[in-house]
């Protein structure tokens, strides 16, 4: 499975594969990686506010 695959079923973007096997430790382990991929995109958010954005008003 390619990774911007992966990432756009963590971002529920894609429809999981149907054929994948379900584990009780893949969900876990695909519960954490969306977690981190989402503070990662707020963090991208914040600094994109901080750098570019607040600078505008001053």
């Amino acid at each position: 499975m390619g990774i911007l695959r992966q990432v756009a079923e963590y971002l529920y973007i894609k429809k999981p594969d149907p054929n994948q096997e379900k584990t009780q430790w893949m969900k876990y382990m695909h519960g954490i990686n969306r977690i981190s991929i989402f503070v990662f995109l707020f963090a991208m958010m914040v600094l994109l506010v901080r750098w570019v954005i607040l600078p505008l008003f001053k």
